[in-house]
């Protein structure tokens, strides 16, 4: 029988956690856009990208909507008891949950395939050139 590793994550005040195999990582990502930016108060936002099915979440999330720049509705979810950014959706991207890499407990393992939206990175939060960039969202 496989191991299976199991990544686990959580809130700042750790009232919300969440749990996901690892098998179930399809991919991450650098997104540079200006929501992105506001969302997490950084230069950028780091998302790992796993099959919606395979999360397992305990405590409750709150999410905030927005049109995002490329159109799509973007679902940002967050404890609404210490504001700390967790999961995301994105209309379009059905099936697949983002979880922003800072809220795992232990990100060591993340491996970043892209930029995203490289057209509004900034100076001081350049992009990765040693992965791809894409000057918004990739087709």
């Amino acid at each position: 029988m496989t191991n299976i590793s199991l990544r686990t994550g959580s809130c700042l005040c750790k009232q919300v956690s969440y749990s996901f195999p690892s098998d179930a990582v399809v991919s991450a990502h650098h997104c540079h856009c200006i929501d992105c930016r506001k969302s997490t108060g950084s230069g950028k936002a780091t998302i790992v990208l796993i099959s919606d099915n395979a999360l397992k979440v305990k405590g409750k999330i709150k999410y905030f909507s927005v049109i995002g720049k490329g159109g799509n509705k973007v679902s940002r979810g967050f404890c609404e008891a210490c504001g700390s950014p967790l999961i995301s959706s994105v209309e379009g991207y059905e099936g697949t949950k983002f979880i922003k890499a800072g809220s795992l407990d232990d990100p060591s393992w993340v491996n970043i395939n892209s930029n995203f939206w490289s057209d509004t990175a900034l100076d001081w939060s350049p992009l990765d050139n040693s992965i791809d960039s894409f000057a918004q969202n990739p087709e």
